[in-house]
């Protein structure tokens, strides 16, 4: 299931420049770090190095130790719990073991992985908790084509009751939900998870509008996150040039379920001067800027200076 999931990423994951990280530890929590399979556990005991071992826990969560056939639980305990258990173990040898016990290797959580409209794209080995707002800050913050939405994949289930929420499939193969930044900013704890090992994180692009016609730099244009409106789409073009027919802008919509556009008629000189409601942008729309019929006095002013009379003229 997760292979075919990573691979449906391979396109995304391949464009960009993955960095691995660590996000700073503090000291730990009251609980500590739980161990899981694929950790090193190395022990020592002093003054009998016969009884020294290095293992590493099994898929079943468990550790062998020297001299007992038997193997120990080790996943989700703290090292201080596993030690115990394994300073009580070498009591049947031992009168009092002064036993030394350390996950040497943390090898059980894979990184988490950040993604799409992100400063600096990369991976973050988790050696603590961690929340959505702290890593998207870690990744140096969204980019300004940013579409102000953020999905979380999560690739694997949590390990020892990592975390309280239970993130159902919903049919999908690998389960992920959908954040707002702006809720992310504004504090809101629903808006801020905890973020497990494994995590895909991807900020997601901000929809595209396009400008053509009479505009000084005609091209795409990413929709903010809250909002475009056609004044400020043609300021981002740089403004309209002195031959654009400024009281007919088209704008051209996807109508669902047909193949022939919405065809909406914007003024922008009403628009401008306050007598109209500014039109507000979608997805994919496309703004044309007719070119206005020449004037009698710009045929002139072309055949006396031999240049086009195409002076831009910029928003106010």
């Amino acid at each position: 299931m997760f292979k075919k999931f990573a691979l449906s990423l391979l396109p995304i994951l391949s464009l960009v420049f993955v960095v691995s990280a660590q996000v700073p530890e503090p000291a730990e929590g009251p609980q500590g770090y739980l161990i899981g399979p694929g950790d090193e556990i190395t022990g020592k005991v002093l003054g009998e190095p016969q009884f020294d071992f290095v293992a590493t826990v099994d898929e079943d969560g468990k550790i062998e130790v020297p001299f007992f056939e038997e193997p120990i639980v080790a996943g989700c305990k703290t090292e201080r719990d596993l030690r115990g258990d394994v300073a009580k173990l070498l009591t049947k040898y031992l009168r009092a073991p002064q036993l030394s016990l350390r996950v040497t290797k943390r090898d059980s959580r894979p990184p988490v992985s950040i993604y799409g409209e992100v400063r600096q794209q990369q991976q973050v080995n988790l050696t603590r908790r961690a929340y959505l707002l702290e890593l998207i800050s870690f990744a140096g913050g969204e980019t300004e084509k940013s579409g102000g939405m953020i999905q979380v994949f999560r690739t694997r289930p949590p390990m020892c009751s990592e975390a309280k929420e239970n993130w159902s499939t919903s049919g999908a193969e690998v389960p992920s939900r959908m954040y707002s930044l702006a809720s992310l900013r504004q504090g809101r704890e629903e808006s801020n998870p905890e973020i497990l090992p494994g995590d895909i994180i991807i900020v997601q692009k901000a929809s595209p509008v396009y400008v053509t016609g009479e505009v000084i730099k005609p091209g795409e244009l990413s929709i903010p996150e809250r909002g475009l409106p056609l004044t400020q789409a043609v300021a981002m073009a740089s403004g309209i040039t002195r031959e654009a027919k400024t009281k007919n802008i088209k704008i051209y919509r996807r109508q669902q379920g047909s193949a022939e556009p919405e065809v909406i008629v914007a003024n922008y000189d009403s628009i401008k001067k306050g007598e109209q409601k500014d039109v507000m942008l979608q997805p994919f729309d496309i703004v044309e800027v007719d070119k206005a019929g020449k004037k009698f006095t710009d045929y002139l002013l072309e055949f006396a200076t031999g240049v086009p009379n195409r002076i831009p003229i910029r928003p106010f």
